[in-house]
């Protein structure tokens, strides 16, 4: 069966159908399919333009064989045979794969776009901000500030610079806390103590 969804039962009335010499008692019989497909798929319903589908899957069923007056354009088996498109790979290089070419996108238009000192000025700190929390959701358990501004030269081709990182980024921990990461973390700070403790204390003796 070409859609077993349909069943057997569906599959054995369109092939009658398909013996049907009349043209009018066919089209009766494909429009009596159509109901009983409808339903049989009652999900269906909810998709737009439904009974154009369940038509397009009587003719399927048929192998395009049944001649009947259809309410829509009946498809044509080699459309429904072309392989798609091959979606080509994007090519473009992320120097950083955990910022992402987003981050760098931005940087990129950025450099070109934005000339106000002030407005750029807030730009790289925004943006600093920004490479940090990727930073960080990528390896939450460190992240120094002086890498994330040296990245951010890279990224911009020297153009946004951080002066002083240390006071210009948000601090990990508060970082963390927006990204509700800091629970996790204490919690993998909890586990590795228990195991040490464990492993730390001294194992009993058992009298024979």
């Amino acid at each position: 069966m070409l859609l077993p969804e349909y069943g057997r039962n569906v599959q054995n009335m369109i092939t009658h159908a398909m013996e049907i010499a009349d043209r009018e008692e066919r089209n009766r019989a494909a429009q009596a399919i159509i109901e009983v497909m409808g339903q049989l798929n009652p999900h269906l319903r909810d998709v737009d333009d439904y009974r154009h589908k369940l038509w397009a899957h009587l003719f399927i069923m048929s192998d395009f064989q049944l001649e009947v007056d259809s309410p829509y354009e009946i498809p044509k088996k080699e459309s429904l045979e072309e392989k798609p498109e091959i979606m080509p790979y994007p090519k473009s290089k992320i120097r950083f794969g955990h910022y992402g070419q987003y981050s760098q996108k931005i940087l990129e238009a950025a450099i070109e776009e934005v000339t106000d000192e002030k407005e750029r000025a807030y730009l790289t700190k925004a943006m600093g901000n920004f490479m940090k929390k990727q930073f960080l959701r990528h390896n939450n358990t460190a992240v120094e500030n002086q890498v994330i501004a040296d990245q951010l030269g890279e990224l911009s081709k020297g153009q946004l610079k951080l002066e002083n990182p240390e006071e210009d980024l948000t601090s990990t921990n508060q970082l963390l806390k927006t990204l509700g990461l800091q629970q996790n973390q204490n919690q993998n700070q909890n586990n590795r103590r228990q195991n040490n403790r464990k492993k730390n204390q001294p194992k009993k003796k058992y009298k024979k």
